[in-house]
This record gives C-alpha cells, sequence and structure tokens, in this order.
C-alpha cells in the first residue's frame, strides 16, 4: 500500500473544510489532502432551484433520516446533508444567516475566548463580498459572494406591511448583529449561481501545487499513534488507501460525520464503542451528544387574490416563462433562495433579542419537489436557540452505514413555549389588514388548533427540521466538551475538528454562513499554531 505524506489532511469538503483548505494551501508552504466522501459535482447544485431537486436525491444527498421518536409521532425525519465538493452548502437553501451578536457573545461566556462577536465579525467580513450594510460591519472584498434577493412585488410588500401593522419593524440588514425585524432575504447567489464553498474556494485554489483534492474518498478512521493522530485510513472506489500528517489531521466532516469519524477511529464513549467491536483508543464522553436543530412547523394558507405565487406562474406554460427569465435575467422561480422574505421576533416581552425565526415561500409544495396545483403560501417558524437536545451515534462499524440520529425535539420546555407562542405570531401576520385581501384561508394546522396542545399536536405530527444540525463535538472545557477553544480535541495531539458540530449552541437562524466562519478561524489558527 503506497502512503502519501502531507502536512495537513482535511477530512470532508464542505461548509468549513473548503475554506481550510484554501486558507491553509495559500500561501504554497503547507501540502494538504482534502478528502470528500461525496462526488465532485452534480448539474443541479450550479443553478439555485436545484435545492428543490436535491433535498432527496442520492446522487447529491446522503438522505439520512433520523430515529422515530415521541415528539415526531413516530416518523422519521429527513436530514439531508450534501453529498458533494461543498458540502450541504451545495444543496442548501443558500439563505446567509450570520446570526446574533448575543449567540457568539454566549459561546465565549461558556468559556471559549476569541468566540465573542466582536472577535468572530472579523472573518465574517473578511469571508464575504457583499454590497449593501454597513462598512463596520459588513466585507466587501471576500471570496463568498453575497446578495440580496432578487424577488420583488406586491406579495412582498404585503407581507413586510402585514408585519409592520402587527408590531414588526423593518430590518435594512439582519446580519449586521442585531436581527429585530421584518426584510428581504440575503443570499449566497450571484448571477443566477449558486456560491457554494466549492465555487467560491475551492475552485479558485484546485490548481495550486500544494493541494491534492479527493474525492469519493470514505473516510473510515483516523490513524492514531496513542494519543497522537498520524493519519487516516480511507477508501476510494474500494480500494484502501491511507496518508499521514505531518502537522494535523481536521476533521470537518459536519455534525453527522464528524462524531462518526471519531467513533470509528476509537474515540468517543467507551460502553458504545466496545458494543460494536471497536477498539477504545480514547474516551470522550461528549463525542456525538448535544446535537441541536431549528424544529419547524409549516403553516399553510390559500390564495384569495390571483397570480401572486409561483403555484400559478411556474405552471405550464408559465414554467417555461420562468426558464426563459432565468435564462435572461437570472432571477425568478429558478433564481431564488429556499425563502425570500424572514423576519426575527420576540415572543414575549423583557427579551434581550429575537428568540423566534420565520421565513416565507411564495408557493405551497406537494412533497419536496413539485408544486401544488392549488395557489397558496407556506410560513415556517421556528425557535432560534433550541434547548432541546439529542445524540448521534454509531449503527455500525461498518463506515459505510449510517448513524443512528435522534434529536429529542420538543424535550425542553422553553421550546415548546417558543413554538407555540411564534406560531401565534405568524397567524397576526397573516390576518393583518396588509393581506385581507391577498391571503386566504388558513389551512395548516387550520382554524380549529386553537389551544396550546392543539398546536403542539401538530407540531409533532408535521413538523420537520430546518437542516442545521450542530453541537455533537461541541467546544468547551466541561466534561462534555470534545474541542476546547483552538478546535483541539481534548486529550489528544495532531487532531482537530471544525465545523458546524463544534458549535456549542445553536446559532440564531441558517447555519451555513457560520459554518464558513468557523472554517475560516480554524485555518488562522492552525496556522498561527504552525508558525
Amino acid at each position: 500500500m503506497t502512503i502519501d505524506t502531507y502536512d495537513y489532511i482535511v477530512v470532508g469538503a464542505g461548509s468549513a473544510g473548503s475554506v481550510l483548505a484554501n486558507r491553509l494551501t495559500a500561501s504554497g508552504e503547507h501540502r494538504v489532502l482534502l478528502l470528500e466522501a461525496g462526488r465532485p459535482d452534480h448539474f443541479w447544485t450550479k443553478i439555485p432551484i436545484g435545492f428543490s431537486r436535491m433535498i432527496d436525491l442520492p446522487a447529491a444527498n446522503w438522505c439520512y433520516e433520523s430515529e422515530p421518536e415521541d415528539n415526531t409521532s413516530q416518523r422519521r425525519i429527513p436530514v439531508p446533508r450534501g453529498k458533494l465538493l461543498g458540502g450541504s452548502s451545495a444543496i442548501n437553501g443558500m439563505v446567509f444567516v450570520r446570526g446574533q451578536a448575543q449567540d457568539f457573545d454566549t459561546w465565549a461566556q461558556l468559556g471559549n475566548r476569541g468566540w465573542s462577536f466582536k472577535d468572530v465579525l472579523p472573518l465574517f467580513r473578511n469571508m464575504e463580498s457583499y454590497a449593501g450594510g454597513e462598512d463596520d460591519v459588513r466585507g466587501r472584498e471576500g471570496p463568498l459572494q453575497v446578495t440580496d434577493t432578487l424577488e420583488r412585488g406586491p406579495l412582498y410588500e404585503a407581507i413586510i406591511e402585514a408585519a409592520e401593522q402587527a408590531g414588526i419593524q423593518r430590518t435594512p440588514d439582519y446580519n449586521s448583529g442585531a436581527q429585530d425585524g421584518i426584510g428581504m432575504t440575503q443570499m449566497t447567489i450571484s448571477k443566477g449561481r449558486r456560491m457554494s464553498t466549492a465555487r467560491c474556494y475551492l475552485d479558485p485554489a484546485q490548481d495550486r501545487h500544494n493541494i491534492t483534492i479527493q474525492a469519493n474518498a470514505l473516510t473510515e478512521a483516523l490513524l492514531l499513534d496513542g494519543k497522537k493522530c498520524i493519519g487516516v485510513r480511507y477508501a476510494v472506489g474500494g480500494q484502501k488507501r491511507e496518508a499521514r500528517a505531518n502537522r494535523e489531521v481536521i476533521v470537518s466532516a459536519g455534525a453527522i460525520n464528524s462524531p462518526q469519524v471519531l467513533e470509528l477511529s476509537g474515540v468517543g464513549q467507551p460502553e458504545r464503542l466496545r458494543e460494536l467491536g471497536i477498539d477504545v483508543k480514547h474516551e470522550l464522553p461528549g463525542v456525538g451528544e448535544n446535537l441541536r436543530d431549528h424544529y419547524a412547523p409549516r403553516m399553510k394558507w390559500h390564495m384569495r387574490a390571483e397570480g401572486l405565487t409561483y403555484n400559478e406562474t411556474a405552471r405550464g406554460l408559465g414554467l417555461l416563462g420562468q426558464i426563459a427569465r432565468f435564462a435572461v435575467k437570472r432571477d425568478g422561480l429558478l433564481g431564488m433562495p429556499a425563502s425570500p422574505v424572514r423576519a426575527y421576533v420576540r415572543t414575549r416581552e423583557g427579551l434581550d433579542s429575537p428568540d423566534f425565526g420565520i421565513s416565507w415561500q411564495p408557493f405551497l409544495a406537494e412533497g419536496t419537489r413539485k408544486l401544488a396545483r392549488k395557489p397558496g403560501m407556506t410560513v415556517i417558524g421556528h425557535a432560534l436557540r433550541s434547548e432541546s437536545t439529542g445524540s448521534i451515534h454509531l449503527a455500525s462499524s461498518d463506515p459505510t452505514q449510517p448513524p443512528s440520529i435522534r434529536f429529542n425535539f420538543l424535550s425542553a420546555e422553553i421550546d415548546r413555549d417558543i413554538t407555540v407562542a411564534g406560531m401565534r405570531i405568524v397567524r397576526k401576520i397573516m390576518t393583518a389588514p396588509a393581506l385581507e385581501n391577498i391571503v386566504g384561508k388558513e389551512f395548516a394546522p387550520g382554524p380549529d388548533a386553537q389551544s396550546d396542545e392543539e398546536l403542539l399536536d401538530y407540531v409533532i405530527k408535521t413538523g420537520e427540521t430546518t437542516y442545521h444540525p450542530i453541537g455533537t463535538c461541541k467546544m468547551g472545557s466541561d466534561p462534555q466538551a470534545v474541542v476546547d477553544e483552538r478546535l483541539r480535541v481534548h486529550g489528544m495531539e495532531g487532531l482537530r475538528v471544525a465545523d458546524a458540530s463544534i458549535m456549542p449552541t445553536l446559532t440564531s437562524g441558517n447555519t451555513n454562513a457560520p459554518s464558513i466562519m468557523i472554517g475560516e478561524k480554524a485555518a488562522r489558527m492552525v496556522l498561527e499554531d504552525a508558525a
């Protein structure tokens, strides 16, 4: 077996891993191997509306599912994860949300020095190129192209006016650190093309002499010499390979797969590993714990006004018109993010910042791919900083088998309270005067669901995640922490984790932007330590 040697090995070419590979090779000094279990590319990743095609497409998506649980009415909840270079940034809804300043200040207050909003703001600015907002909080020359949604029209204006009538102000920039209010979505789309980290970070780096990008490479285990990580064992097309790292291995396989890689390598809870016949190399009880995600009901309304939703304007000949429009203008249905309008609100008085997020979709869908025949609107809402925690652990010692995902949604009382209060706020907006002649009858959950118990029953029976799993290799110094503030695995040498799994708590909104920031920060810390 040929064993190649590099300075750094990055496991996972997703939102954080692609950033690491780019930044670590920029000087030309360090040799980097980037391993990605998925394929290099897929047609649908280039076109923004492709997210609706890839949401359950095995060629581009690992199509994981959670275990049946009482608070999901024994349903298996889909857990899409990107199976391409760029990871989930290659299949997501392209919504760009940093989160609140409070999110990162909370991380710092938990003992993670260097992770306050003041500390991470320069990283957010450095990674983005965005024309709006204020210069002191927004970046202008970064690799990630961020733009404002091109969606316009009377429906959106009516939604924003209705929110104002419900006491929610407009916000010029929800990514300034203060989220309060309603506004149009900022997105990782530029000139009609998805701006994944594969596009923005790997494409510029792929021809460097010191980077090796290996797709279709399934990491089977980390190579450990005592308490030091010295390399990676992986397979390409069934062929076993090994690679050694002179300096470090950085696991960036995401909140689902990073704990899986650690456990396959004998790092985790000893009793779980022994049950699967895995030799225990390093006891670390927090591996796979602290799983969090945004659990959201989809509330739905019929329309009273005609011609305002994509159910009407993108069916039949209308779809041909949308295709032509995208070809010329790069906008319309084919060029929009998952939700063009969003709001961040407080469900009760006395809060320092919003605790509930709302997003609007100008259509109704049948299943995950198809526009419904009847026109309507879908409104998605969820608690921003869920306190319910679950776990991800191996179900098999076979690296090709998916892990067992248990979300434990709604187990925290505060999540139940916020969800119900938020649903009532959504109803208040949707029945405001500005939407009276536009929006028709609510049919999900419907007018019969009025009590807290009835609303929660609807959430339990129909709720889905918003595809933001985090926390399974959390950062901190407590007994359940997996990595320290510099993302080094506790008790190990030469090993870090850098992706959404290190988040100790959820950020307030979509998690792609914070994951990219984590990649940026990790790269800086790795290079600082190397120097």
